[in-house]
């Protein structure tokens, strides 16, 4: 039987060095906290800036205000409005071949988007049959 000491030591000195490396750690070398912020006269805070206007008929997302130490802040958010239409057939996007590779899916780009899904054997081709069943989700 092979004699275990080799790597007892080993061990223990690997755990002093991890221990010497975390005390160092604790001993000063962290940086120093930022400056607090400059002081507002008496307390008071600038008024919060006027909201954005917001163009009638923009879709929005969610919306609320909330308060930080600077003032109220609404946030407004929404999805762009692209409108890509009905996808292509398969023959224009695969050039007439029998599927359609990564580089010829980047003409429409819902489909270079969703590639890896449509791909569902993952052969890194999408076949007709493939193409039919992404493009009625």
């Amino acid at each position: 039987m092979k004699s275990r000491k080799p790597l007892l030591i080993l061990l223990v000195s690997g755990s002093l060095f991890a221990g010497s490396l975390m005390a160092q750690d604790q001993t000063g070398t962290m940086p120093p906290p930022p400056p607090p912020p400059p002081a507002q006269q008496q307390g008071t805070m600038p008024p919060p800036p006027p909201a954005p206007s917001q163009a009638p008929g923009t879709p929005t997302g969610q919306a609320g205000p909330m308060n930080t130490p600077q003032g109220e802040v609404t946030v407004k958010s929404s999805m762009p409005s692209v409108n890509y239409g009905p996808p292509p057939d398969f023959a224009t996007l695969s050039g007439g071949k029998n599927c359609i590779n990564e580089d010829q899916a980047a003409a429409y780009p819902l489909l270079a988007n969703d590639f890896i899904h449509a791909d569902r054997n993952r052969n890194g081709c999408i076949t007709k049959a493939e193409y039919n069943a992404w493009s009625r989700h």
